[in-house]
């Protein structure tokens, strides 16, 4: 049977059934005036017509006032504005769920990227030997982070959920009912959630997504690439942050940070009994009923009767498994072997601890706290430190550090954040004794600029009775300085006896973090991606050297000036110099729910993530190196894009423009996350301080993007005024890196919408700087077209660029309303006696409007 091509199955899987179901949707009587379903496609219109005609979000709201609502009372338009708003929360949800039902229709699950698909092409290419040997020792870890870019709070995720279900079924009625209770849930938090209340949010993907998706996967790979022979190596790895990031977030406490790995353990512990009981259905044979009814009970009050005692263990569990396994080949013709096997998989792939906890602190706390502990050693008159410590060199600090050891008490200090960090440590053993060593066994140091910040950490676990950490200690270089710098780092470490011993109780492993988020915000785009791809390729080099398996950690956001947009195209780029021991990335925010929130869209996403290792490592050997001539054009490119944004970044009324004409300082007042949006507690905003999510998402919701594209086209337009096109039209058309990094930067271009902001043109203080941002724009855009031959940007992307035209369409309003919303708040702001009381309502007005913006975008923040 003939299959349409993707946009058309988009257009009849997607598009027609929202135009149906909002159909629905706008006659449902949501409140006491039932005609906001009716005005708000008439105020989408204007909006679109408005901007068409360059008038200003305010000309446009008043426009529509007068004509529809026939008044100028300023409360009759605050009220209808709050009624759109929440219509197109709704909308967006609407949209969101019909979307996920469609995920398989929509995208080929069995195509390019598939397990299936690296099947074939291993038979095909007879290298079934060698891919079998690489998926024998690869790993692909997913880490879920706190990051708050998720606005949607649990009980509209549950609806999310049904809606999807009753949308696949195509049952009217049941949708009718969820959209009505759509309509009447609350789509804000009145408070903060705490790290914990984040953790059990998430573990809700791991329940329902992540355990059943993993384990089908490797169940799939057994049975059809492995003859059903199992294998050893954990394919699929989880990792977690809630509860364990204390990087920035005062609230997460050692006391949480125990709480959420329970909440692991239980979480899994109750995944397996429910598999035993629905073995225990089947397994009712002699000699088999009795051993799975002995599994189910322990299981049971391990998950509801325990208060923290497990009544089994995962050797016990793990060997009774078998044994009911030999049973059943034995005597009973392997009758529901197969379900049995499915169960034993996700055990090897789960343990007892679910994710890993991971540990995340800055190196600026840790030099802090280490001052603290130096000092309470010396006052003691201890003899683990020299009395001119802090007067010694970096190199000699290192030799001092590298011989401590120590029984060090968090209670012992009064300092709340020396006596946290400790209890970190503590607990990391805890939850080790728990839940197992995969439970927690992973350190990781924020902002890391020097092997000292290293030999700091590593050294608090010294001090804390652990002479021989099972702990890895992972560095993360952010800004453009530390990843130059980062080889160098950690050749020091490697060269260090203490290290290189603890490197050899790792299995001479060392994993490394690069961060996508700060590097963009600190060096812009083109900087941050070709600096941590050198580092990659300098890491790989001094690795290598001294005989060390080097892994990286990715830590990317949801938008490509995170790190975000065609993440495995990237991964399936990058050559033979780049170590592809495993796939490590933070998955955030929305990018959980729009990546891994349903199983299709899981399997397809970690099918692809997996299938970018094996192209990479099998298919595309050596084939993706970049040249050194194209190295030095990539060079070149990075440097004057870097050169265009330092020169915008460092405009005086950069800060000033984020302050006063974005909605940056709204993003505290969202109640999404735990962690503070900045991390000192200073008034004056200081861009050292801000963090990467507000600052991204301040220019996704401006619709300027600037982080996703800004010195892209200054760049470029340097080749092509000195006449030397010709190499980045090249480089363009032979590496799959440059081409997956220009058009992820054509999402963000797609995502932006300047008519929006044109107003802005014409102010007096922000004019010329609104101007700046909107020419690289332009020519960004246009050179971009050029290098791909294309006459609109993400053409080679019909289904995307159509799921975004259409999300573009539903928020335009939401848009205009928060325009509107700043321009009248700084208008009153001006006035000579502020009215307090209708500021604040316009505040409210601009925070809400954050969510459907952000919801609508999924990979905004």
């Amino acid at each position: 049977m003939y299959t349409l091509p993707k946009i058309e199955r988009f257009n009849q899987d997607v598009l027609s059934k929202y135009h149906i179901y909002n159909s629905v949707f706008i006659t449902l009587p949501f409140d006491s005036i039932d005609n906001t379903g009716v005005l708000l496609p008439l105020f989408t219109e204007v909006c679109e017509t408005g901007f068409k005609k360059q008038e200003t979000p305010g000309e446009i709201v008043e426009f529509f006032a007068k004509k529809y609502l026939h008044t100028d009372s300023e409360s009759d338009k605050i009220d209808l504005m709050f009624r759109f708003i929440q219509y197109i929360e709704r909308q967006i949800v609407l949209f969101d769920a019909i979307e996920d039902a469609a995920f398989p229709a929509v995208n080929n699950m069995e195509g390019r990227g598939s397990l299936r698909d690296i099947k074939e092409k291993a038979d095909d290419k007879n290298s079934k030997e060698e891919l079998i040997e690489f998926l024998e020792n690869f790993n692909v870890r997913t880490v879920l982070t706190a990051h708050p870019t998720q606005f949607y709070p649990g009980a509209v995720l549950g609806i999310i959920n049904d809606l999807t279900a009753a949308i696949r079924e195509n049952n009217l009625l049941g949708i009718k009912q969820l959209l009505a209770q759509l309509g009447k849930t609350p789509f804000i938090q009145n408070e903060k959630p705490n790290p914990y209340d984040e953790a059990v949010s998430l573990v809700w993907y791991l329940e329902n997504v992540f355990y059943e998706t993993a384990g089908e996967m490797v169940h799939y790979l057994e049975k059809n690439l492995f003859s059903g022979n199992s294998i050893k190596n954990p394919l699929i790895k989880l990792g977690f942050w809630p509860g364990g990031d204390r990087d920035g977030n005062p609230f997460v406490t050692t006391e949480i940070t125990l709480k959420v790995a329970d909440r692991l353990r239980t979480s899994i512990l109750k995944c397996y009994y429910v598999e035993m009981r629905r073995l225990k259905r089947k397994l009712t044979f002699s000699g088999v009923d009795i051993l799975v009814s002995e599994l189910e009970q322990k299981l049971y009050r391990s998950v509801f009767y325990s208060k923290g005692e497990i009544f089994i263990t995962l050797d016990e569990f793990i060997s009774q498994l078998k044994r009911i396994r030999t049973i059943i080949v034995e005597q009973h013709q392997s009758l529901y072997v197969d379900q049995l096997d499915a169960l034993l998989i996700k055990v090897n792939l789960f343990g007892f601890h679910f994710a890993t906890l991971d540990i995340r602190q800055n190196s600026k706390v840790h030099d802090a706290v280490f001052r603290d502990v130096v000092n309470f050693y010396l006052q003691s008159g201890s003899k683990v430190f020299p009395t001119n410590y802090f007067e010694l060199t970096e190199s000699e600090k290192i030799d001092v550090l590298s011989n401590v050891s120590g029984n060090l008490n968090p209670e012992d200090f009064e300092n709340e954040m020396t006596n946290s960090t400790l209890g970190s440590i503590q607990a990391i053993k805890t939850i080790q004794k728990n839940n197992g060593e995969f439970g927690s066994n992973r350190y990781i140091i924020s902002n890391n600029e020097s092997a000292l910040n290293v030999m700091e950490t590593f050294a608090l676990f010294k001090l804390s009775d652990w002479d021989l950490p099972t702990v890895d200690i992972i560095p993360l270089f952010e800004s453009v300085d530390d990843l130059q710098n980062a080889h160098e780092i950690m050749e020091k470490l490697y060269t260090n006896p203490a290290y290189a011993k603890h490197l050899e109780t790792r299995n001479k492993k060392q994993t490394i973090m690069l961060g996508f988020s700060d590097g963009t915000k600190d060096g812009g785009y083109l900087m941050a991606n070709w600096s941590i791809y050198k580092a990659k390729e300098s890491l790989t080099e001094i690795s290598r050297k001294y005989g060390i398996k080097v892994i990286f950690f990715d830590g990317r956001g949801g938008p490509p000036a995170r790190g975000g947009g065609k993440t495995h195209k990237f991964y399936a780029s990058l050559g033979p110099n780049i170590e592809n021991n495993e796939i490590q990335v933070t998955v955030q925010g929305q990018t959980i729910s729009s990546n891994f929130g349903t199983l299709d869209s899981c399997r397809h996403n970690l099918e692809n993530l997996l299938s970018a290792g094996v192209t990479n490592q099998v298919f595309a050997k050596g084939r993706n190196e970049l040249t050194q001539d194209e190295k030095k054009i990539l060079n070149q490119l990075a440097e004057l894009g870097y050169e265009k944004y330092l020169s915008f970044k460092n405009h005086p009324k950069f800060i000033p423009y984020l302050e006063q004409m974005s909605t940056l300082k709204y993003y505290a007042k969202t109640n999404i996350g735990s962690r503070p949006s900045k991390r000192s507690k200073s008034e004056n905003l200081d861009f050292a301080d801000l963090r990467a999510i507000p600052f991204v998402g301040s220019w996704s919701q401006l619709k300027q993007n600037v982080p996703g594209f800004f010195g892209v086209g200054t760049a470029l337009k340097y080749f092509e005024d000195t006449n030397q096109w010709d190499k980045v039209q090249n480089l363009y058309d032979g590496s799959l890196f440059f081409k997956t990094l220009l058009e992820n930067s054509m999402m963000s271009l797609a995502k932006s919408f300047f008519p929006l902001t044109a107003y802005m043109s014409k102010d007096p203080e922000f004019g010329e700087f609104w101007l700046i941002i909107y020419n690289e724009f332009l020519e960004t855009k246009r050179l971009l077209l050029k290098i791909a031959g294309h006459k609109e940007l993400m053409e080679n992307y019909p289904d995307g660029k159509a799921s975004i035209d259409i999300r573009e369409r539903i928020v335009l309003p939401l848009l205009t309303i928060q325009q509107y919303g700043l321009t009248r708040i700084n208008e009153l702001m001006k006035q000579k006696n502020p009215d307090e009381k209708l500021i604040s309502v316009y505040e409210k007005i601009v925070t809400r409007s954050l969510f459907g913006n952000t919801n609508a975008s999924r990979n905004s923040a």
